[in-house]
């Protein structure tokens, strides 16, 4: 697991078992834990983990929501494929350079049965299919993704 997606996992906890209200306290309670992170990198997680603020009675605390989260990663992704290729066994996905990562983590998270797992390079996603009768499924399903505007 890199050192990105355990940073993030150990947000998602910390925000789900303590009461966060502010970046100062997250900051110092993964600093207890040893993670060190800047603010910026911690807002970058933020982002891309879909944590909002709410109200609570407690007052306002950051919480970790993961259908917010998919939607904003969402609203990236169809911009970050370049074009899909494949043969008869696998299939190569090309990103804007810097982002195959994120694209396969994102693959990864459909959580579809027809997809064993992605191995993500700088601008190059290797996706696995289950079986070879299922590469047409998961083209269109990418396609469906690269063409599937945001809403605004």
């Amino acid at each position: 697991m890199s050192v990105k997606l355990k940073r993030q996992n150990r947000i998602k906890e910390i925000l789900n078992d303590y009461i966060i209200t502010n970046h100062d306290n997250l900051l110092t309670k993964l600093k207890e834990e040893g993670v060190n992170v800047t603010q910026a990198t911690l807002s970058r997680d933020f982002a891309e983990l879909g944590v909002i603020k709410s109200v609570s009675g407690d007052g306002i605390r950051y919480i970790y929501n993961a259908e917010e989260s998919g939607r904003q990663i969402a609203k990236l992704i169809c911009y970050e494929i370049l074009s899909i290729e494949h043969n008869e066994s696998m299939i190569l996905v090309r990103t804007l350079a810097g982002r195959a990562q994120g694209v396969a983590h994102y693959i990864d998270r459909l959580n579809k049965k027809e997809i064993m797992g992605t191995v993500g390079g700088d601008d190059t996603v290797l996706i696995i299919p289950d079986n070879q009768k299922n590469i047409p499924f998961i083209i269109d399903k990418l396609k469906k993704i690269m063409t599937e505007l945001p809403e605004k």
